[in-house]
């Protein structure tokens, strides 16, 4: 007994059906696998950014340094009101840098990017290492980074006046400084302070 045109046809449809499923299957699989975003993609992302934020920050220190614009910072302090000049109430800079040369290359490099950022003093007193902090802008993210520059302070390293000239005080003349007293006497050094910068995305 034959079969019938009409069956040879019916299943000749559903095989070219069931072919033409698998073809739009393999299409869609193979698009998902194309365009789907992994853990890795972000990851390599933020890095990316990290690179870039850590490259700026040893970038502004290691000019700072070259214009003594680090030293300049350290020593714009005010003595009859012990705190940086124009600091707010809790003496740091809460809105930006402060009103220094490197106050102002961390305000460009950085605040008019939308990236938040510290300035940290490290120094030690007494074998303790203690934290002043001179730009705060609050706890930084996961994804923070950092830099370092170090910064020796002379006996004889004049502070700095609201306008930012020198004044008649010196680091050894005045027991109002936020190191608190010279760390090296009879050295000619005052102290080694660690400036650090750390920058994070707001």
């Amino acid at each position: 007994m034959f079969d019938s045109p009409r069956s040879d046809r019916g299943q000749a449809f559903t095989l070219e059906g069931f072919a033409a499923g698998l073809v739009i299957l393999a299409s869609l699989l193979f698009a998902l696998q194309a365009t789907a975003v992994t853990p890795l993609t972000a990851s390599t992302s933020s890095q990316h950014i990290e690179n870039q934020l850590d490259a700026s920050a040893s970038g502004v220190l290691a000019g700072a340094a070259e214009n003594e614009s680090l030293r300049g910072t350290l020593l714009y302090w005010n003595t009859s009101q012990p705190g940086h000049w124009y600091a707010d109430y809790q003496g740091a800079y809460s809105l930006g840098g402060p009103p220094t040369d490197l106050g102002r290359t961390l305000n460009q490099t950085f605040l008019e990017r939308g990236i938040a950022f510290n300035l940290n003093a490290y120094y030690v007193v007494n074998g303790q290492r203690q934290r002043h902090q001179v730009v705060d802008f609050g706890t930084p993210s996961d994804n923070a980074v950092s830099a370092r520059r170090t910064v020796v302070l002379y006996d004889d390293d004049r502070l700095l006046a609201a306008d930012g000239t020198p004044t008649g005080e010196t680091l050894a003349g005045t027991d109002s400084f936020y190191v608190g007293s010279d760390t090296a006497p009879d050295s000619g050094v005052y102290a080694v302070v660690e400036l650090e910068v750390v920058a994070w995305r707001m």
